[in-house]
């Protein structure tokens, strides 16, 4: 495990071995206590890529995980959510020691199959959050998350027949239910750290639309406005739906609109120069847009100033 080339860890089992943790009990999920794990196996990688879910919870954790260029400290309890194929890496500070509270939950998604979370699943967008956009619990909302993971803890540990599936991933359900919940809460609760992104989303939309940019490469794409706010595009949608009703692309197309509306009532620019000058391909794209968020076509609306 040489490189940077993360390690791929394709089975329960494997993540266990690596972890220096006895074998699963059930091959397909599993439930980790991080207390049990106090210092990494000495052939443990640096980064790696799971071919599993995984949703943990941690607290006192002195290591750092790092998602792509961002890297979070654990100094308080919070709940992460990733799915198959996303690379993590971990950082260890040698002054302080590797221990820290919580659990693991990490499921494959070989356990879903026949079952309506097989689908469902990729309905809560959390699992494309990166770290730095981890659910911070309340203590009653941690106690409540806990217990649903002891109970499916205890599920499989107690007995694996043709029940176990069933009563487990109803669990599941309840349990994704309940982050997109809090997520939803959050949202809201955390008001100033949520409401900067908003103004720095407008300052983000204002520059890009300033620039020569939008004749260049086109109007910014949400990944475009996600990037330039060091947040995942899920996230970015997620917070914009719950604090203004809308999603990041009707807040890009609603700047395009607000400047479509000078150039057509203060130039004599064509509609078509217009839509041009706005990034479009396509001066039809353009129109239909701006018929559908005004009511008026882009003539009829040059025309009312008229």
């Amino acid at each position: 495990m040489t490189g940077n080339q993360p390690y791929c860890i394709k089975s329960i089992a494997e993540f266990h071995r690596l972890r220096g943790l006895p074998g699963p009990v059930h091959p397909l999920i599993s439930v980790v206590r991080f207390e049990h794990i106090r210092t990494l196996v000495s052939n443990h990688p640096q980064s790696w890529v799971l071919d599993f879910y995984a949703i943990a919870l941690k607290k006192n954790f002195y290591a750092k995980l790092k998602y792509g260029q961002q890297v979070y400290d654990f100094d308080e309890g919070v709940m992460t959510f990733m799915g198959p194929g996303q690379k993590i890496g971990i950082e260890v500070n040698a002054d302080e020691p590797v221990e820290h509270e919580g659990w693991l939950l990490i499921f494959h998604p070989d356990f879903l199959w026949n079952t309506t979370l097989t689908k469902t699943i990729r309905q809560y967008q959390f699992f494309d959050y990166s770290v730095k956009e981890a659910l911070f619990l309340s203590e009653q909302e941690e106690v409540m998350v806990t217990a649903i993971i002891e109970q499916i803890a205890q599920e499989y540990n107690t007995s694996i027949d043709q029940y176990t599936q069933k009563i487990i991933v109803g669990q599941l359900e309840v349990l994704l239910s309940y982050a997109q919940r809090f997520y939803q809460r959050q949202f809201i609760t955390r008001q100033i750290s949520n409401h900067d992104v908003l103004s720095r989303l407008e300052s983000v939309l204002a520059a890009y639309f300033e620039s020569d940019r939008l004749a260049k490469k086109g109007h910014p794409t949400v990944t475009d406005v996600a990037q330039a706010l060091h947040v995942s595009p899920n996230y970015l949608s997620g917070l914009l739906n719950a604090l203004t009703g809308k999603s990041t692309q009707e807040h890009i197309h609603e700047k395009l609109i607000e400047i479509a509306k000078v150039m057509l009532s203060t130039t004599s620019l064509s509609v078509s120069e217009v839509a041009y000058a706005l990034g479009f391909d396509y001066p039809q794209s353009f129109s239909k847009l701006f018929k559908n968020r005004t009511q008026l076509s882009p003539n009829l609306f040059r025309q009312s100033f008229n």
